[in-house]
């Protein structure tokens, strides 16, 4: 058997308090479902806990940061995003394996941003000395923040994989994904063949994760789609709160086109990969392939 990845100290903590919570419901019945629904949701807040807190300091310096400050408001975010990494560390909330994972991002972001920018997809305001070029140093943290989502998640719900591809044909589909979001600019985009690889490589794969009373499956792809639908909605508060904007939006706000939710998407896979590089994917352990599994999606 695989032992599960450790909690840190505070995770083990709240996780003591959301497990008495969950034995003090009832086994069955409305009321236990509702109970576990919530615990449930609340341990999705938690492992997304650095991009919801950033998303929120984006928000209030949209609302109440003044336009005379000193310090310019692009500045005061990633100082803001530094202080909360160094306290997601800091307070245990972050292991030092998962930071690796989270500068990684920083850093495919950044690099991404950086052409993006210049070929004018999307823009950010011109303040702040904190910046490289016409990019703010705070755009890599919003990459950061779903790197800590995935290494998290993986982490708190002791994730497991069937039938999971092999990481070097991963590997190659995440590059041609990174690369395409770079060479559609000049060739044609070839999105839509590699949403089809994804399909086929991933079509198979079953997740599996631990949650109190029992083990849970749903489909990896299904997954996918809906980490990349809550990551289009906090993209569209970003950009109302003016962390950048699209150039539809400069002349004002508007929902971003769900056409992004298949970029999102394509990102999500190259998020999955190199985490399966920190936290390589492990098979279920044989009381999970059991008959007590319990489905909550259909394959």
């Amino acid at each position: 058997m695989i032992a599960r990845p450790a909690l840190t100290s505070v995770e083990a903590r709240i996780d003591a308090f959301a497990n008495r919570l969950l034995r003090s419901a009832p086994a069955t019945g409305a009321r236990a479902r509702l109970v576990e629904f919530t615990v449930f949701v609340l341990k999705q807040a938690w492992a997304c806990v650095f991009g919801a807190t950033f998303l929120a300091v984006v928000v209030a310096a949209k609302l109440w940061y003044p336009d005379d400050a000193a310090l310019a408001r692009n500045d005061a975010l990633t100082i803001a995003a530094v202080v909360i990494q160094v306290v997601m560390v800091a307070g245990r909330l972050e292991t030092l394996r998962e930071l690796r994972v989270v500068v990684l991002f920083h850093v495919v972001g950044t690099v991404m941003e950086l052409f993006k920018t210049d070929v004018g997809s999307w823009m950010y305001a011109a303040d702040g000395v904190l910046r490289i070029g016409g990019v703010p140093l705070y755009s890599g943290f919003m990459y950061a923040a779903v790197g800590s989502y995935m290494v998290r998640v993986y982490r708190l719900f002791d994730l497991r994989f069937s039938r999971y591809p092999r990481r070097w044909l991963t590997a190659i589909v995440a590059a041609a994904i990174y690369a395409n979001f770079f060479t559609h600019h000049w060739i044609v985009d070839l999105r839509w063949v590699l949403v089809a690889a994804v399909v086929v490589l991933w079509g198979r794969t079953t997740m599996r994760f631990r949650f109190f009373r029992g083990t849970f499956r749903m489909p990896l792809l299904l997954a996918f789609a809906g980490v990349a639908v809550f990551i289009w909605l906090a993209e569209n508060i970003a950009t109302y709160a003016g962390a950048w904007l699209y150039p539809s939006q400069v002349g004002g706000w508007h929902p971003v086109d769900a056409s992004k939710l298949s970029s999102w998407f394509l990102l999500m896979i190259v998020s999955v990969v190199l985490v399966t590089w920190v936290y390589p994917p492990r098979e279920p352990d044989p009381v999970a392939l059991s008959a007590a599994d319990k489905q909550i999606a259909v394959p």
